[in-house]
């Protein structure tokens, strides 16, 4: 992706990411938002951004329901997706498909989803379309730990084993399914040697690291496109905060946190931008103030944008 080509601009995408949903949990906080609080992916922008690097204009991803970094990580208008958050008609998809249901196929994302693993058959699906065409496209299909012990991952991955369909599926583990530890629900820690089963190549990488990311990314990418069928790429990540706004989290240890913590994709990037001399050191607080400001303009817009009319309830909706 074009926007994403340098590395300043992986550090900014990462930056912003986390100021923006750091900015709805606070408008949640103070009762600007209704409804269920949203999935934060705060620690993860690295995997989201990595990733998403390594694509070019006209790929496809597929997300799921702690996807805001993956619509922010495409480039994606930061004034409609605050207003999508406030459930406003100058939303995405006019203020109906909120924080979990965020998708626009002009960028190229397929949908956010609110059910766990439902993503994965539908970029499988949409795989199998690219693959018809005849076209060089890829889908990069993002889902978590948990949703890699569903059923729908295994047909899914069979499936596109079986067709060599065109499709990275990221697994995005960020170590527990709500409250569950990996440790605990997966007969296998190692997510990636599952791909074996499917006749595709697997990975594992350092979800923390966005150049660890985009080399792994891109070379699943290269595998793809080229017409050698599906990969796997597992991210090791950690979200920072608990599953959602009513989480605090009592299942993780304090020290658990700090030792991630110590890892984090943002802090650790600008340092080690600094050591390489290509990040002036008033750099950070300049992309700061430029990002406090755009979100500034998202919340002033999301407020003075109006909310759908209940004669619009049924609208959008499609059925075969």
């Amino acid at each position: 992706m074009k926007h994403l080509e340098t590395p300043k601009s992986r550090l900014y995408f990462m930056m912003l990411i986390r100021a923006f949903e750091l900015r709805i949990s606070e408008a949640f906080a103070n009762g600007k938002l209704a409804g269920t609080m949203f999935h934060l992916s705060v620690g993860q922008e690295a995997t989201a951004v990595g990733a998403i690097a390594a694509l070019r204009e006209g790929d496809f991803i597929q997300s799921h329901h702690r996807g805001h970094g993956h619509m922010i990580a495409l480039n994606a208008d930061i004034k409609r997706m605050m207003a999508e958050m406030f459930g406003r008609v100058g939303g995405y998809c006019k203020g109906k498909g909120g924080s979990m249901h965020i998708a626009d196929i002009k960028l190229g994302n397929l949908g956010a989803n609110g059910i766990v693993g439902a993503g994965i058959p539908i970029a499988t699906g949409a795989a199998l379309g690219i693959k018809y065409m005849g076209t060089d496209q890829v889908v990069m299909c993002f889902f978590g730990e948990g949703a890699a012990l569903e059923g729908e991952f295994h047909e899914s991955l069979n499936f596109a084993g079986l067709h060599k369909l065109p499709i990275i599926y990221v697994i995005e583990n960020n170590q527990y399914s709500l409250s569950t530890s990996i440790k605990r629900a997966s007969a296998v820690e190692d997510l990636s040697s599952r791909a074996s089963a499917y006749n595709m190549p697997g990975k594992r990488v350092d979800g923390m690291n966005v150049e660890a990311v985009f080399d792994a990314a891109t070379e699943a990418i290269n595998h793809v496109r080229k017409g050698d069928g599906p990969y796997l790429l597992e991210c090791l990540t950690y979200r920072y905060y608990g599953h959602s706004r009513s989480d605090a989290a009592p299942y993780r240890t304090k020290e658990e946190e700090k030792a991630w913590k110590k890892q984090d994709p943002i802090v650790n990037y600008q340092g080690l931008l600094a050591e390489r001399g290509t990040l002036p050191s008033d750099e950070c607080e300049k992309m700061q103030k430029k990002i406090d400001l755009s979100l500034d303009d998202a919340v002033a817009f999301a407020d003075s944008s109006v909310f759908p009319s209940v004669n619009e309830i049924f609208a959008d909706i499609y059925a075969d």
